[in-house]
């Protein structure tokens, strides 16, 4: 699980597991708190706590670092996974 930012309280990494068959995104936990965020467009596909207003945060958060998720995606995966995104 590859850390891909560390910011605030949160932690954004990649599953390497779970590459092969799903498009770009990112997963961010806070203590025992959980979400995953597409990438492209940047979309909330899961919640495992967090509240509203904290996700419009992360979602925030996840935004204005697309560029470097994706572009650490396709370093680390995107041969891989034969995606070029």
């Amino acid at each position: 699980m590859p850390t891909v930012l560390l910011i605030g309280p949160y932690r954004f990494y990649f599953y390497s597991h779970d590459l092969i068959n799903e498009a770009p995104h990112v997963h961010v936990d806070r203590d025992d708190l959980s979400a995953k965020f597409w990438l492209k467009p940047v979309v909330l596909a899961r919640n495992l706590g967090f509240n509203a207003s904290e996700l419009r945060r992360i979602e925030r958060i996840v935004a204005s670092y697309q560029t470097d998720f994706l572009a650490k995606w396709d370093k680390e995966y995107g041969r891989a996974t034969g995606r070029t995104n």
